[in-house]
């Protein structure tokens, strides 16, 4: 590595450009071979960085996500789930009901896929770049009834606590 290498990558840390980082040198190599311009190098060691950027956000919302194991939709077994067809997850797939402030509710007894279906959805959400969270309905309510403020020993105001 010679001093001027030494700088870039110096460059690239203050800012915060480990895609560039990691392929500028055999860029430049590949650009001196291919004769590119030096504005093709530039958009290629761009959209590298760029590329790196995404799967470093997709991994973030995957963690923050909370999800027990990953699960993905191309490894659900529709014919297993009879109370969903495929027909309406793959319409959930899309995650329109996401863009259109709606909530996707899935009921069923034990053991027939909704956690997988509801983990699926979420990874796919987050590969779309949205933030996501999962959360069992137990550990929700759980959180809901820790979060409630604690309440006084009467249940309710009697009629002579009230100000006038």
């Amino acid at each position: 590595m010679n001093l001027q290498q030494e700088r870039i990558d110096a460059h690239c840390q203050t800012l915060k450009l480990e895609g560039l980082m990691q392929c500028y040198r055999a860029a430049a190599g590949e650009a001196a071979n291919k004769d590119w311009s030096f504005l093709d190098y530039l958009e290629h060691v761009l959209a590298h960085e760029r590329d790196t950027r995404q799967v470093r956000s997709r991994q973030t919302l995957v963690r923050m996500a909370g999800f027990p194991a990953i699960k993905t939709l191309d490894d659900d077994d529709y014919s297993f789930a009879v109370g969903a067809p495929k027909k309406l997850i793959e319409e959930l797939a899309t995650l329109r009901f996401v863009d259109q402030c709606e909530n996707a509710v899935l009921l069923g007894p034990s053991g027939v896929g909704k956690t997988h279906l509801a983990i699926a959805l979420g990874y796919a959400a987050t590969q779309a770049g949205i933030k996501t969270k999962f959360i069992t309905a137990a550990d929700l309510m759980l959180q809901l009834e820790a979060a409630r403020p604690a309440t006084s020993s009467r249940s309710s105001p009697s009629a002579t606590s009230v100000a006038r």
